[in-house]
């Protein structure tokens, strides 16, 4: 129907929705996000109006409750309605009403409920010294009537006891003690809460730097393989044709390969959960990426120090993404055309280092030993409790240095416990 009205009646139409709400409208919501409490007042008005009536009838010593008392009565119960909205102004209204019917002697009973509720929602609201003035100033001004002003006021039979001023204080100090542990309550709920929203958009944060970084490491590597024997290629196509023809098969491996790795880290993420297809890559399959390395005009060479024993999946992932980071930089940065991996097994570590004799090659604007390979290496092996150094070696190329821990580390630094960083999708297996 609004499609077939011409385009000013439709903004019109529009603005006037805006401004003012339909009838189906939802009813405008309180302070605390609730609607306006209208049974919980009505019940409360009902009760104080039929408690106070039979409280009447058991102090001859008061003024019977009359239409007066009663319309004292109503308005304090009303102003309740918006205690949740104007929990100040409410609270000092309601006070200032049932002192005005103490002043006209009405009997005492259900109506220091209205007090209390609307003490405990300023109170439960954080303004505790508008509360406490409240009801200090009616204790007061009953102090005031009973013992000073009652000459001149209704029912003039004299001062009222103490003992009963001693009821009322009592009476006010518990209704401000129940108030002030609702809203230490309430305030450590809240408090809570917030760590647990804190710390959900942690672990969001976290997921989203896994995967960012696990698609950096199954990518990169690939490409740079990919881009290599891609100007290989094209180099060759005409006076080499069987080198090229080569090249190419290289593409088609390498780029099978990633698309299966990114397709697992896809379907990992769809299906929460879930087992892999294929096993967490490790350093049993170095051998295929130093192959890769050598099809990208690499000669890597790898020595291993100290007796090799079976590595946790955590830190057997980290090595082989490390590994593969290492030599993708020097593939795509470094002028060297050889590379030494040397995996170094202690009792309580894995040391990597992988070297090149560079010298270092400007691609894209980008230094070498910086970019998200890096960052991403050392964010692997803090994650396990480990570092990671990487920077220009003395004698000209470059070196990374990585040194994984064999048992889980209690306090890893950057403060962060291993088991609180997401694992890898293959780690989730």
């Amino acid at each position: 129907m609004d499609n077939a009205r011409p385009q000013w009646v439709r903004r019109g139409l529009g603005r006037l929705r805006g401004r003012w709400p339909s009838p189906a409208h939802e009813e405008p919501r309180g302070w605390a996000g609730t609607r306006l409490p209208w049974l919980s007042t009505l019940a409360v008005t009902v009760f104080v109006l039929v408690g106070s009536g039979f409280a009447g009838h058991n102090q001859p010593d008061r003024v019977p409750l009359d239409s007066l008392g009663r319309t004292l009565l109503v308005v304090g119960a009303v102003l309740l309605l918006f205690r949740h909205r104007f929990p100040r102004a409410v609270c000092l209204c309601v006070a200032a009403s049932v002192a005005v019917y103490f002043a006209a002697g009405f009997p005492y009973g259900p109506v220091f409920l209205l007090v209390a509720l609307g003490t405990f929602a300023a109170i439960v609201a954080g303004y505790r010294v508008v509360a406490w003035s409240a009801v200090a100033g009616l204790w007061l001004s009953h102090l005031l009537v009973a013992h000073w002003l009652y000459r001149w006021l209704p029912p003039r039979d004299g001062p009222a006891p103490w003992s009963q001023e001693l009821f009322i204080a009592v009476l006010v100090v518990a209704v401000v003690a129940v108030s002030e542990l609702v809203r230490v309550r309430r305030e450590q709920l809240a408090k809570a809460r917030a760590e647990r929203a804190a710390a959900e958009r942690r672990r969001a944060d976290e997921e989203r730097l896994r995967i960012a970084r696990e698609l950096h490491d199954v990518l990169a590597h690939s490409i740079s393989v990919i881009n290599v024997q891609a100007g290989v290629g094209l180099a060759l196509l005409d006076s080499d044709p069987e080198q090229a023809r080569s090249a190419l098969s290289t593409i088609k491996s390498a780029s099978k390969e990633a698309l299966g790795e990114v397709r697992q880290v896809l379907d990992t993420l769809r299906a929460r959960g879930a087992a892999p297809r294929a096993p967490a890559p490790g350093l049993d399959r170095l051998p295929e990426l130093t192959e890769q390395a050598t099809g990208a005009g690499l000669d890597v060479s790898v020595r291993t120090e100290g007796r090799r024993v079976a590595l946790p999946p955590g830190a057997d992932l980290a090595a082989f993404r490390i590994v593969q980071e290492a030599l993708t930089n020097i593939v795509r940065h470094s002028g060297s055309r050889t590379a030494l991996v040397r995996l170094g097994y202690a009792p309580s570590e894995l040391e990597i280092q992988v070297d090149d004799d560079g010298p270092a090659t400007s691609e894209a604007g980008e230094p070498a030993g910086g970019g998200n390979g890096l960052v991403g290496m050392r964010e692997r092996a803090a994650a396990l409790g480990g570092t990671v150094e990487a920077g220009p070696r003395p004698d000209g190329g470059f070196r990374v240095v990585a040194r994984i821990p064999l048992a889980p580390a209690e306090n890893p630094p950057g403060g962060a416990d291993p088991g609180t960083v997401a694992p890898t999708a293959e780690e989730e297996s």
